[in-house]
């Protein structure tokens, strides 16, 4: 009996220790499993939306364009690649694309009503909530990095003029002499909206003419998923040509040209800001997704092809949702564009029916 007795407290010991490794090696699968790391990542940007026609673009324009395009969304696929951070791949893609003289952001900066050139950017994290922007700054050679630093490294969300550039000092960013900003194909594009207004003797000519139409296009952009999950977006610009009294658009406006959530989305704006700031375009997007459940492309349509339009105004944004999936969404005759997702596969685009 006493024989018996042993060998059944025996059994029971034995299936309590196997029953306890069970448990270990699931907890241990379990815990690898939640540790790794997303796969599912993307990039996406735009350049500016307007007038772009294809009958208007040198093959050599058009050619500079897509290789400065593909030169921007590449250096932040790898950042993401190797596992850096959203915020890290949009502000290293955004710079690229302000150092080029053919966007309107950083050296290609269009000149305003006293030939002057202010910039403006803004840039936000998803994870957080978190978000820094720059306006009417004109010593910084790329504003991205200045609304990064804003974010990170003072109290405030919008630093402006005289005050922003005081605290990037105070940073140790080196200002840029004002000469830099400098592009002859900028200026002169000033001094024709300059002659027309005096001819028709209309200031405010700039929004009604055509021709003058796109002074109010051109902006910089970036949204990027990275491998843990985390969405952020980044916009840069030079802002309105011949714009007056230190105007500001909706580039550097949290919620307007940029906004990240990593429960929705990230977008990044171009267009006349002035219509973009009231209906609050990349917020709006967030918001549509988040309340009503739809897709981002389904919001990106609704408020660029919807909403913009019937306040009067036009533009685009490029923006990427929590699980990847993209939109280039614009109802100008052209955006220049382009996309890099977790394969490596690059798309990159200028025209409408493209």
């Amino acid at each position: 009996m006493k024989q018996i007795l042993t060998l059944l407290i025996g059994f029971f010991v034995l299936l309590s220790c196997n029953n306890d490794q069970n448990h270990q090696t699931e907890g241990e699968i379990f815990s690898k499993n939640n540790s790794k790391k997303q796969e599912t990542f993307g990039i996406v940007i735009h350049g500016g939306a307007g007038t772009i026609l294809k009958k208007n673009m040198t093959d050599s324009l058009e050619t500079a364009y897509l290789e400065k395009l593909k030169e921007a969304i590449k250096t932040g696929h790898i950042i993401l690649s190797n596992g850096g951070t959203s915020l890290e791949a949009v502000t290293a893609t955004i710079n690229v694309m302000e150092d080029s003289p053919l966007f309107n952001a950083g050296k290609g900066a269009v000149f305003t009503h006293e030939e002057t050139n202010e910039l403006d950017a803004s840039i936000m994290d998803g994870a957080t909530l978190n978000a820094g922007a720059v306006s009417g700054v004109k010593h910084i050679k790329n504003p991205i990095d200045l609304a990064l630093s804003i974010m990170n490294d003072s109290p405030h969300v919008m630093l402006s003029g005289e005050g922003a550039e005081e605290f990037a000092r105070e940073q140790g960013f080196e200002m840029t002499d004002p000469s830099y900003f400098y592009t002859e194909k900028r200026f002169q594009s000033l001094q024709k909206i300059k002659e027309r207004e005096m001819r028709e003797q209309y200031k405010n000519l700039s929004f009604e003419d055509p021709f003058i139409k796109d002074s109010k296009f051109g902006t910089v952009g970036c949204v990027a998923l990275d491998k843990n999950g985390n969405l952020a977006g980044g916009t840069s610009t030079g802002g309105m040509t011949n714009k007056r009294w230190n105007r500001i658009g909706d580039a550097p406006i949290i919620g307007a040209g940029t906004y990240a959530n990593n429960k929705t989305c990230a977008v990044s704006s171009t267009g006349w800001g002035e219509y973009f700031i009231r209906a609050m375009v990349a917020h709006d997007i967030s918001a549509m997704m988040e309340y009503k459940g739809i897709s981002l492309q389904e919001a990106a349509k609704i408020v660029i092809q919807e909403k913009v339009p019937d306040l009067g105004g036009d533009g685009g944004i490029v923006a990427i949702d929590k699980d990847g999936n993209i939109a280039m969404e614009f109802n100008t005759a052209g955006m220049y564009r382009a996309h890099m997702n977790a394969k490596g596969e690059l798309i990159v685009k200028i025209y409408k029916n493209e």
